[in-house]
């Protein structure tokens, strides 16, 4: 008898593999034959019953009751949250869980109001395939559930534990099975706008569903498990914990390499030119922009004083022209010559006349 048993057991599970798996089958997808079908009938159950019964509760039922319908099971969700996050040992999540559901059951109405989000408590969203992930158990394939759509092996098998989370679970059956329909019909009608999309994007509504599903519990998964990556460092002198700044001017140290020399000749930093007659010399590739007649330059010798050549009355650094040098020499020798023949009684000769 047991081997009898044995051999139809075998003689089914070839025939169900036989019909699952295919040889255009991919590797992350080897029941791809079996989950088309289930998915087909799926698609055909929610365009006929599922989108009528959601969008006929979306049209008669105002906005603000359909948002409060929607926070009441999110609310009850919250505690399932809360017991995952504590078996991944992330106590913060699942103390965060806790004070959202007591928050929002006391203030919010029995959680028709949510008030824990703009306190600052973040929803979290866990489940038990979530936290076999986290403890190492892999997803396996690609699964599709009759009613309850796409899945893997690991997330089907969480499904039995999240069951076991709901509180909706222990409720008497006549009011369980009424609020087990709201909650579905809720989570359809919120869904109305991604099957929109899906219908006019998707050329393959199978592949797309399929590689969305997977890429969201990897993300998720990621996220649980594993903190955000640092952000890259690009050299920016002014980040925090970059490079160093670039020395204020005048200061000692040199400037970050690659960046070119903005120094304003005129800045206060820079050594001021040197005064009329001050020893020194001028900052190197600065023009001479002295005034001769500036109050700072020396006064022209009177007639009683003993002339200089006029090279000497010019400002340091700069180099009278012959046709000044002659002129100022001229001049000075003149009142000389008139006080010397005053002194000696002998008169002055008088130039001749052009």
């Amino acid at each position: 008898m047991k081997m009898r048993t044995t051999a139809l057991a075998l003689l089914l599970a070839g025939a169900m593999s036989g019909c699952a798996t295919g040889p255009d089958r991919k590797p992350g997808d080897p029941l791809e034959p079996m989950n088309r079908q289930i998915f087909k009938f799926n698609d055909a159950l929610d365009r006929t019953i599922a989108q009528p019964v959601a969008k006929g509760y979306q049209k008669v039922t105002p906005q603000p009751l359909r948002q409060a319908i929607s926070n009441f099971f999110s609310n009850l969700g919250d505690l399932g949250n809360a017991a995952n996050n504590l078996l991944q040992l992330k106590i913060t999540d699942a103390t965060e869980d806790v004070m959202r559901f007591a928050m929002n059951s006391t203030f919010g109405i029995g959680g028709l109001l949510d008030f824990a989000t703009p306190a600052g408590l973040p929803k979290h969203h866990e489940d038990f395939g979530l936290t076999l992930g986290r403890w190492g158990v892999p997803a396996g394939p690609y699964l599709v559930l009759p009613l309850f759509g796409p899945s893997s092996v690991r997330d089907s098998t969480g499904y039995v534990v999240d069951f076991r989370f709901n509180l909706i679970h222990y409720m008497e059956p006549a009011v369980r099975n009424p609020m087990y329909i709201a909650q579905f019909i809720s989570a359809r009608a919120d869904l109305l706008g991604a099957s929109s999309l899906l219908e006019a994007a998707a050329l393959d509504k199978y592949s797309f569903v399929r590689d969305a599903y997977t890429q969201q519990r990897q993300s998720l998964l990621r996220g649980s498990g594993s903190t955000p990556a640092p952000l890259p460092n690009y050299g920016d002198p002014d980040a925090q914990g970059g490079a160093g700044a670039a020395p204020a001017s005048g200061a000692s140290g040199a400037a970050p390499s690659g960046l070119p020399d903005y120094s304003d000749p005129g800045d206060a930093s820079m050594p001021a030119a040197p005064a009329n007659g001050a020893s020194g010399t001028e900052p190197a590739g600065l023009p001479n922009y002295t005034d001769p007649g500036d109050s700072s330059a020396p006064a022209a010798p009177g007639n009683s004083t003993s002339g200089t050549s006029g090279a000497s009355d010019a400002a340091p650094g700069t180099a009278a022209s012959p046709a000044v040098s002659a002129s100022s020499a001229k001049a000075a020798s003149a009142p000389a010559a008139a006080s010397a023949a005053a002194a000696s009684g002998t008169p002055a000769a008088v130039p001749p006349k052009q």
